[in-house]
């Protein structure tokens, strides 16, 4: 599985770390190492467990070895254990040299053609916008608009068309979400045909040796500038999501390669 790729390639880069703050938003998670960089992942809440005690287990992870935790992308319950784990793994990335995502003319530098069929799983307003100007045909999968409704829900499928139309589409946009709750190996094997994958948004680690011969071409991620913690971590404890981080935010692209 993929997951397990993620985890072992972040394996050298969590040693030694500790896990020093974190905040458990209902949109999204975050986690300070002790090297003060801070990592985000999106917050899936279809499927969390019922019950006030249910996240108890985040009362243990402060002081706790960075490893032990970011585990629990692998061996995490439910969604909020998964989270919290990703967002380890996403912090911890900061040690690597990546470079900063240029200014571009497509989304992700995607070379969109015209009637080029767009997939996307988990929608994301201004990036659908600008292919549909770009006479791209775009179509969106996003599982929690699909369950509970939302902002946008009339523009999603229909979650069980995914065999049928992933198949047929030239160019895909899946977010990190998608290791967090499993899907993705079979997003993948639907995705076959895409001559571009990118996989995007704050659960995506930026580690292109896990993504080597899967099919995604390049990572779309994103880190955080740590002289905002307190006013990121006050803000996310009240439940903002990522439209409200923008200034704190430093986006990544970074091509996968063969």
């Amino acid at each position: 599985m993929i997951i397990e790729k993620v985890f072992q390639a972040a394996e050298p880069l969590l040693r030694d770390r500790i896990i020093t703050d974190a905040v458990l938003g209902l949109s999204l998670t975050a986690v300070e190492l002790d090297c003060k960089d801070i990592g985000l992942s999106y917050v899936l809440r279809e499927r969390l467990p019922a019950g006030c005690s249910a996240f108890g287990f985040a009362q243990h992870i402060i002081g706790a070895p960075a490893p032990e935790i970011a585990r629990l992308v692998l061996e995490g319950r439910d969604d909020a254990q998964r989270s919290v784990g990703m967002a380890v793994i996403t912090a911890a990335t900061r040690a690597l040299d990546l470079p900063d995502e240029p200014v571009l003319p497509t989304p992700f530098g995607l070379q969109v053609r015209p009637a080029d069929r767009v997939g996307m799983i988990g929608y994301i307003p201004p990036v659908a916008e600008q292919l549909a100007n770009m006479q791209a045909r775009v179509f969106i999968f996003d599982k929690g608009l699909t369950v509970s409704g939302g902002e946008g829900a009339a523009q999603v499928m229909e979650m069980s068309r995914q065999e049928e139309i992933l198949p047929l589409c030239d160019l895909m946009i899946i977010t990190g979400t998608t290791l967090i709750n499993g899907s993705i190996d079979h997003l993948l094997t639907l995705c076959r045909n895409a001559r571009e994958i990118v996989l995007v948004g704050s659960s995506t680690p930026m580690l292109t040796e896990a993504f080597r011969h899967t099919g995604v071409t390049a990572l779309a991620g994103s880190w955080w500038d740590a002289a905002y913690k307190t006013e990121m971590f006050k803000k996310l404890s009240l439940s903002c999501g990522i439209s409200h981080l923008k200034k704190m935010m430093i986006k990544k692209l970074v091509s996968v390669g063969a």
